[in-house]
């Protein structure tokens, strides 16, 4: 009996968040036996992989002979940015049950992609389930060491520049590693309504006025949802100067948000004055896209402890939790 057609020039393509299509080119020879694809899939194996997998866990999906490309999806949770490994092999089930198959192909490597518009949706809503009753604010705060200021001064003019957002939150967001902004917060304490005096990040605070960063020049786009293990929520909201770099890279990216009127960050006119509120229920991260002059605010020194425990710095999200997990690749 012929050896089955081994696939070669394996193309991955389509590729989303939690599935892939493949298509591969294989001899004509024997080609009519073959009833089956046997695909082998694999997490790529890197420093900071668990030690501690199951090497015994099949990988293989044994899929009927479709035309191709075929697209993988649904059986295995996929995670959303990535890389994987994937191998075929094609084979012909026989009467007894049993499957006789060719070599493997080549192994190709590829890397899954970001949530798109529809997943982040998808986060959106499940954010505004839990964002409470709005509260009202007037200042947006940075909080850091005084050395981050002091270098603020003496090598960017005053000028806190944006930087790179770090990998925290949702594994498949589209902003971590690659959208440029500057972190600020606007929450406020219930029984004061001024921002708390406790901060995970540094004991000085820039404070600045709404206005100044959130006004009807700029647009306003939803980033993450996510938890730590922890019983309350972040969502990550971007502000952005209408047509700015930020501005076009979230435009294609993120779902925008009506100014007005959302759940989580609003900016209306009452009497010719523009006037905030922010959700009560979850915990707001601001990204401002643009450099920030510190004459446009002040900076002083708080009052309050450093409660590291706070901080989201390249935090992993909880991909357990029902309330901030959409149904798609962890």
């Amino acid at each position: 009996m012929e050896e089955l057609p081994v696939p070669h020039n394996i193309k991955i393509s389509n590729i989303t968040c939690d599935s892939f299509k493949i298509s591969w080119e294989m001899d004509s020879k024997s080609k009519d036996r073959i009833t089956h694809y046997f695909i082998d899939l694999n997490k790529k194996e890197n420093k900071n992989s668990n030690k501690f997998k199951h090497k015994d866990v099949p990988t293989k999906l044994v899929a009927k002979a479709v035309p191709l490309p075929m697209t993988v999806r649904g059986h295995w949770f996929l995670s959303p940015r990535t890389e994987y490994t994937v191998a075929v092999q094609t084979a012909s089930k026989q009467v007894d049950g049993d499957y006789v198959v060719s070599e493997w192909s080549e192994i190709i490597e590829f890397c899954t992609a970001d949530y798109s518009k529809v997943h982040l949706t998808q986060l959106l809503e499940k954010a505004e389930v839990i964002a409470g009753r709005m509260l009202k604010f007037s200042v947006f705060y940075r909080n850091q060491h005084k050395e981050y200021f002091d270098y603020i001064r003496e090598h960017h003019g005053d000028a806190m520049q944006p930087s790179v957002k770090d990998n925290s939150g949702s594994h498949g967001s589209p902003i971590s590693g690659k959208l440029e902004g500057i972190f600020f917060s606007c929450s406020t304490e219930f029984n004061t309504g001024k921002p708390p005096q406790d901060s995970p990040y540094g004991r000085y605070r820039f404070e600045i006025a709404a206005e100044k960063l959130f006004n009807p020049n700029t647009n306003l786009y939803f980033g993450d949802f996510y938890c730590m293990y922890t019983a309350y929520h972040y969502v990550i909201l971007v502000i952005a100067p209408v047509g700015s770099p930020g501005d076009e890279f979230c435009k294609q990216r993120l779902p925008q948000l009506n100014s007005k009127d959302n759940k989580f960050l609003t900016c209306t006119e009452e009497d010719g004055v523009l006037v905030y509120h922010h959700a009560q229920d979850v915990i707001l991260e601001v990204i401002y896209t643009d450099p920030v002059d510190l004459s446009l605010g002040t900076v002083a020194e708080i009052t309050g402890h450093q409660l590291m425990s706070l901080s989201t710095a390249n935090a992993k999200k909880d991909p357990s939790c029902k309330t901030c997990n959409i149904s798609v690749g962890r």
